[in-house]
């Protein structure tokens, strides 16, 4: 079969041609739908399913872009997304590039909002128990806003009206745009450095959500949070709440609030200070008016005008008091002399020297009885000892060598009891009953 010679396409190029034509004929375009199967890889790029009933399509939201979108993405958000149609040409798919992203039906900052007050709620940044009191009267005063705008001078005026020689520190900062959130949560940072302001007042005039987001940064947040030094929030109308304002220590509707807020009118601290005034000088005149009456009325008793009356009771008390004491004593002498003599009469009776006459008497008596019985004894045992050395004295060897007989024995003790123990020539020993004799056998007989 000869094939018509046409031009055909790689696949390459044919995915090329139609992400061209598509570049060229949609260019940006918004799409609703919902989000699913989110991922994002270590680059940081996430990759997603756009899709809705019946189709869907893949979609790019590229790292260097997720700062134009204020909220977390998630599994499940229907999201409306403007981007480029385009085609990836490794595999044939055609995706979109997102570069924008909203909530379907919630704005982004409104979502971005909540989700970062949730967030920071979970961690307590708004519990109360951090909420640190606001000073009373405070000698410096710290503000966080823009040098030039309509907050600070709302606030100098104030201030000025209010209490004319409170120092003020202004820590300049952008409130509104790119980089404004870092300056706010710097100049709180540098407040803190400086360490003079006893209160800071962190705020700025109205306007859109857009133009107060600044305030709904987390970086502000944090800074708020962590200050050492008490922080008012202040921040567009009565209607207007921001993240600053749940973080801070108190929250004020606006600037010219604030200010009065944080330090109270001297003109009325002034009218308090004389009122109080007055009322003491009236209480300590009603109080030493009352203490003449006191002394008036006791400079007429008695005792004042004739001073003895106070000690003759006294004297006569000390009198009875002494007769008292004369009396009990010569009683207690009495007494004691009457047991002394009970004592010494009980210490005569149980007088050591007696006891031991008495126990040398019984010892002299036993030591005669014991002598006695000792001298008897002594005699039944000689008795004894006589008796025993007879019967002794007749079984002893001794005896039987006094009557002529001797023992022979080899030089080695051992007793010769038979002839057949011994051979001509060998030594032997006479014990006799005085004496041994050494001999020698000359000869022997059997017996």
């Amino acid at each position: 079969m000869n094939l018509p010679d046409v031009k055909a396409y790689t696949v390459t190029g044919l995915n090329r041609e139609i992400k061209n034509l598509l570049d060229a004929e949609l260019g940006s375009v918004w799409v609703e739908g919902e989000i699913s199967n989110l991922r994002t890889p270590y680059s940081g790029h996430s990759y997603f399913t756009l899709k809705d009933k019946n189709a869907q399509i893949r979609s790019v939201l590229f790292k260097g872009q997720k700062s134009m979108v204020r909220f977390e993405i998630e599994d499940g958000q229907q999201v409306l997304v403007r981007g480029r149609i385009t085609v990836y040409e490794p595999r044939g798919d055609y995706q979109i590039i997102v570069d924008y992203m909203e909530p379907k039906g919630y704005g982004a900052l409104q979502k971005a909002f909540e989700q970062l007050k949730e967030k920071l709620s979970k961690e307590g940044l708004f519990d109360e128990q951090y909420k640190k009191p606001i000073p009373y009267l405070p000698q410096k005063i710290g503000v966080v806003t823009t040098a030039t705008g309509a907050a600070i001078r709302d606030i100098l005026q104030v201030l000025d009206r209010r209490f004319s020689n409170v120092e003020v520190l202004i820590a300049p900062a952008k409130v509104q745009g790119e980089g404004a959130a870092e300056e706010i949560a710097s100049a709180i940072h540098d407040l803190n450095l400086h360490g003079q302001a006893e209160v800071i007042i962190v705020g700025r005039g109205g306007g859109s959500l857009e133009d107060l987001w600044a305030f709904n940064e987390e970086v502000v947040a944090r800074a708020i949070f962590g200050s050492r030094i008490p922080i008012i929030s202040a921040v567009g109308h009565e209607i207007d709440f921001t993240i600053a304002d749940f973080t801070a220590d108190l929250r004020a509707p606006t600037p010219s609030a604030a200010a009065e807020m944080v330090i109270p009118n001297k003109a009325d601290l002034q009218e308090t200070v004389l009122s109080l005034k007055k009322n003491l000088v009236w209480i300590m005149e009603s109080r030493l008016e009352n203490l003449r009456e006191k002394l008036s009325s006791l400079r007429e008793r008695r005792f004042f005008r004739e001073p003895g009356v106070l000690y003759e009771a006294a004297r006569q008390r000390l009198d009875y008091l002494a007769l008292e004491l004369e009396r009990n004593s010569l009683d207690k002498i009495k007494d004691q002399r009457t047991r002394l003599d009970h004592f010494s009469r009980s210490l005569e009776l149980l007088s050591p020297s007696n006891r031991v006459k008495a126990y040398e008497e019984k010892l002299y008596n036993l030591s005669r009885v014991l002598g006695e019985r000792a001298r008897q004894i002594i005699f039944l045992k000689k008795g004894e000892l006589e008796k025993g050395c007879s019967r002794l004295d007749a079984l002893s060897p001794l005896a039987t060598l006094s009557r002529g007989y001797s023992i022979c024995r080899t030089p080695g003790k051992k007793v010769v009891r038979d002839s057949g123990q011994v051979n001509e020539g060998d030594e032997l020993n006479l014990l006799l009953h005085k004496g041994e004799l050494f001999c020698r056998v000359e000869g022997k007989r059997e017996g």
